[in-house]
């Protein structure tokens, strides 16, 4: 009892900390690391985190289908968020927070019509939440993301849903940008270190209800670090990771100007014999073709979009049209990500996950 009562304890300070550090913009920090072009990633390491740059996150997404045949999409996603020295300077406690942890869990479930959300914010510290530097080992509490035996296995747990999943990479990981190194605009100090972890077999169980059931489909994992992600002219994003059927991977985005205008764009194909292309922002388009608008938000999303990446092209149609996400609680964002199938002639490609952010809001990155 002793123990469950230091711990509620030790959360509530910790949320205490994390409330008075982020009810301030964090200034820029000029002892965060800088992305610089030419480094070369290097694994295991770099699937760890790297507590030097401001931002840093791991995010899967991915197609489950139940034994039924029911097909749910899902996201895991953990942030890791430098504080700004300059807003725990001079503070004495022990719980001052130079690591925020944050989770994000969403289940697209077409027979809930909605996605079925939680999240989770913490300082690291105390055995409640922690990344580690050697590997991809993330947790707040019972929430966890891990790397053990080249595979993936991830646990949450919601109010009304839980996931238990284990993910097994079919592929190396794939180098976004020069070498893992993306630039986000035209000034190169818009950067970040990426890459991605395309057609992750997946298998496990999903939980609804407290109804578990077993579930097999297929992921894709990014893991971005980053000290300067977006400019100021930059207003949000919109991205794409998608399996294709025939081996291929594609990760494209376009970051929006403030006029909604593309202010940069990128990509990075793979082919089904393993070949990877580089695409500049002259080959990337994207073109939308159908908005939903949120009753809760009253925020319109383009949620069907015609995409062209250098030789590919495809049209994009969601899950289910609601799939917006309310963080508020923990980044400060709304923004709409989901589910979506890629088609060519009516006919089905592959499946992915369509993220849009800045379309209520300018984004901000803490």
């Amino acid at each position: 009892m002793l123990k469950v009562v230091l711990r509620l304890s030790a959360c509530l300070c910790a949320i205490l900390a994390i409330d008075a550090a982020l009810a301030t913009v964090a200034p820029a920090d000029a002892s965060a690391a800088a992305v610089v072009r030419g480094y070369p990633l290097n694994f295991p390491r770099d699937y760890g985190a790297h507590n030097e740059f401001r931002t840093e996150w791991w995010y899967i997404t991915g197609w489950l289908h139940t034994r039924n045949g029911a097909k749910l999409g899902f996201q895991v996603t953990f942030f890791r968020s430098r504080t700004s020295p300059d807003l725990i300077a001079g503070n004495p406690s022990a719980f001052a927070p130079t690591q925020i942890l944050i989770a994000h869990c969403a289940l697209s479930d077409p027979t809930h019509g909605r996605l079925r959300q939680a999240q989770r914010i913490a300082r690291a510290g105390l055995g409640v939440a922690y990344a580690s530097e050697a590997d991809t080992q993330v947790s707040i509490d019972r929430w966890q993301l891990q790397r053990t035996s080249e595979r993936y296995i991830a646990r949450v747990q919601g109010e009304n849903f839980s996931l238990q999943l284990t993910m097994l990479p079919t592929q190396p990981p794939l180098l976004n940008g020069d070498r893992g190194f993306s630039q986000k605009s035209p000034l190169p100090r818009s950067a970040s270190y990426y890459y991605s972890v395309p057609h992750l077999q997946v298998a496990g169980t999903v939980e609804r209800e407290g109804a578990p059931e077993l579930v097999t489909g297929e992921a894709w994992l990014d893991h971005e670090w980053s000290s300067e992600y977006l400019d100021a002219d930059a207003s949000g994003w919109d991205w794409i990771g998608m399996n294709f059927d025939d081996g291929s991977a594609l990760m494209a985005f376009r970051i929006r100007a403030k006029d909604g205008a593309q202010h940069w764009a990128a990509a990075t194909l793979r082919d089904g014999q393993g070949n990877t292309r580089v695409l500049n922002a002259e080959e990337i388009r994207f073109t939308p073709l159908r908005h939903w608008r949120s009753q809760r938000t009253g925020i319109s999303y383009p949620v069907e979009w015609r995409v062209r990446a250098g030789p590919v092209e495809f049209e994009l149609q969601p899950l289910l049209e609601d799939q917006e996400n309310d963080t508020r609680a923990t980044t400060g964002a709304i923004y709409w990500e989901g589910a979506v199938t890629a088609t060519r002639a009516g006919h089905s490609i592959g499946r992915g996950y369509l993220e849009l952010t800045g379309y209520g809001e300018a984004l901000k990155l803490r």
